[in-house]
């Protein structure tokens, strides 16, 4: 894989105050964190801790306070509009009274595509993610981790370099998250796209991350990044090795020392 010299995010000196009645809450202060292009990157920390703001400020869906963002080498302003990037929240946020691929195609149909052109993109990702033969289905008639798939599918559809995912498969039971991770590992392994990931599980962290950022209890502040040092195809199996379990130990130890630092 070739990564470029411009790295596909770039943040600086990143605070975000939050104004309030009885005193301003600091939700992160001082961030700094380069992402490479290509490179599949989980935030992680305890709940409150910012990872969730951190991701918004980069998607362009919260302002900083002070200090700067280059998403792509743009504002991320100037990197939504270009449509840089794709966004996976926490819940699917499907429209029921659609079909799968209707709610695929819309996003598309917005941006002006052809009718035709939108269901042909919306097939190819709904068929990346597992999902061929379900495309008329309801959102209703599928399960959460299914549902969380069709976000997926919605979010590739752009085409973007850039896919952000806020605790996506949060709300599953083990087994269906399990699933979801080995699928998600092996697209990206295929796409090389860079990922930008919410979670609060260090196992989850461990398996899908070439990097893992550590945060601190708010206010948000980055602890430790942690390189990973495991090979870049993995399947499941590769959470009982000694160098699984050891990358996992890392992450646990500096959020351990995190919440230590903060008493």
């Amino acid at each position: 894989m070739t990564v470029s010299e411009q790295p596909a995010v770039e943040v600086r000196r990143a605070s975000v105050i939050y104004p309030a009645a009885d005193a301003p809450v600091h939700a992160l202060s001082e961030v700094d964190l380069t992402i490479a292009q290509g490179e599949f990157v989980s935030l992680i920390g305890p709940s409150g801790c910012g990872k969730t703001t951190l991701l918004r400020v980069i998607a362009d869906l919260e302002p900083i306070t002070s200090g700067e963002v280059r998403v792509n080498g743009l504002t991320p302003h100037q990197a939504r509009l270009a449509r840089a990037y794709g966004y996976v929240f926490q819940a699917p946020a499907l429209f029921p009274w659609r079909t799968v691929l209707a709610n695929v195609m819309l996003p598309l149909q917005i941006q002006g595509r052809a009718k035709a052109e939108a269901e042909s993109v919306a097939r190819q990702h709904l068929a990346q993610v597992g999902l061929a033969g379900f495309e008329g289905k309801y959102p209703w008639q599928l399960s959460g981790g299914m549902q969380q798939r069709v976000s997926i599918a919605r979010a590739l559809g752009f085409e973007p370099k850039i896919l952000m995912m806020d605790e996506p498969f949060g709300a599953l039971d083990e087994i269906t998250r399990d699933r979801l991770n080995e699928q998600l590992q092996q697209l990206w392994l295929r796409e090389r796209r860079t990922v930008v990931f919410v979670t609060h599980s260090i196992a989850e962290a461990v398996y899908l991350s070439t990097k893992i950022v550590v945060m601190s209890p708010r206010p948000g502040r980055i602890l430790k990044v942690i390189e990973s040092p495991l090979p870049a195809e993995r399947t499941l199996d590769i959470r009982d090795t000694p160098e699984f379990m050891a990358l996992a130990h890392e992450v646990r130890e500096g959020l351990a020392h995190g919440h230590a630092a903060d008493e």
